[in-house]
């Protein structure tokens, strides 16, 4: 069978035995955009990524949504990536993922303009120890706080995400050893506003901006996923925020038809960028569900205007 369009997702969320609110609402946002794909008389199928049986020549676009098992099997995941790619149009494209799956993207928007934490990579492999790390940052870049964030370049959902003091370096530092011996990390100062005020999401459909929410940490926790406790409520930014998600997302290498762009105001007041998701990103569209039909609308015109080209 032939399809207009395939929804991409993790096997674990196609016929879930458990039954959470995290599970329910990925479900949800799934039925939300196969629902605006099928009133807008498009086919759609939904499939995990690595559905072995699925012939991916038999659509003509995959659209990612809940792939969130790809950090943990990375290299099986991106060997999946390389094939697929030369058989159906991925929306974001091939290029913007490949792009984007990697947070050294950091270092391309940040010569283009765009405010982003003060970061140190380190690459896999580095002889580094951690309190050298932490001298070499200091020394790059100022570092204003006494406190860090440790995290790979690669990942998601917080995972090996660490918050410390420059005393406990020591404590971590077979971790980081480990953890660079694998990948490439980030060692960054730590954000109090992102504590105090949380952080912000806000979707931009080619461009145009859609609709935001404020993610907050739960007391004592840094982390604002829903994963550790964290809490989602709607937002109205300001002109500010959004003009700067703006500038984020047309700095890209070319414009995503969708993208969410994180952001919070840093240490020294500024809004700065938490982090661009044009992959996978959970679009909160259970908060606004016309967004999702917004979305379908410019995936399908685009679809029409490639026929037409």
């Amino acid at each position: 069978m032939k399809y207009d369009v395939v929804i991409l997702t993790d096997s674990r969320y196609l016929n879930p035995d458990i039954d959470n609110i995290y599970v329910s609402n990925v479900i949800l946002e799934d039925q939300l955009i196969i629902q605006a794909f099928q009133k807008e008389g498009l086919s759609v199928t939904r499939k995990a990524w690595d559905d072995r049986e699925f012939d991916w020549k038999s659509s003509r676009v995959a659209l990612f949504r809940a792939t969130w098992d790809y950090f943990d099997r990375f290299d099986e995941f991106f060997d999946w990536f390389q094939k697929t790619k030369e058989k159906t149009q991925f929306i974001n494209s091939a290029t913007l993922i490949q792009w984007n799956i990697d947070k050294h993207y950091f270092q391309n928007l940040s010569s283009k303009g765009v405010n982003i934490p003060r970061t140190l990579f380190i690459e896999k492999a580095s002889n580094l120890t951690l309190e050298e790390a932490i001298r070499r940052a200091k020394e790059q870049f100022s570092f204003s706080s006494s406190e860090f964030i440790l995290k790979p370049c690669i990942a998601g959902g917080a995972r090996h995400t660490y918050r410390f003091e420059v005393k406990q370096a020591n404590e971590l530092e077979n971790t980081f050893q480990k953890l660079i011996a694998e990948e490439a990390m980030m060692l960054q100062e730590f954000q109090r506003n992102i504590v105090s005020e949380g952080e912000m999401s806000l979707m931009l459909f080619d461009g145009a901006y859609s609709h935001a929410v404020l993610k907050i940490a739960k007391p004592g926790d840094f982390r604002v996923q829903d994963d550790y406790g964290g809490s989602v409520h709607d937002y109205q930014p300001s002109f500010e925020e959004i003009e700067f998600a703006k500038k984020v997302v047309e700095a890209c290498p070319e414009l995503p038809t969708y993208a969410r762009v994180d952001i919070f105001r840093d240490n020294d007041g500024n809004w700065a960028l938490a982090e661009l998701e044009i992959f996978e990103p959970e679009l909160w569209f259970r908060n606004r569900p016309e967004a999702a039909e917004l979305l379908v609308k410019i995936i399908k015109s685009k679809m029409a205007h490639e026929e037409v080209s």
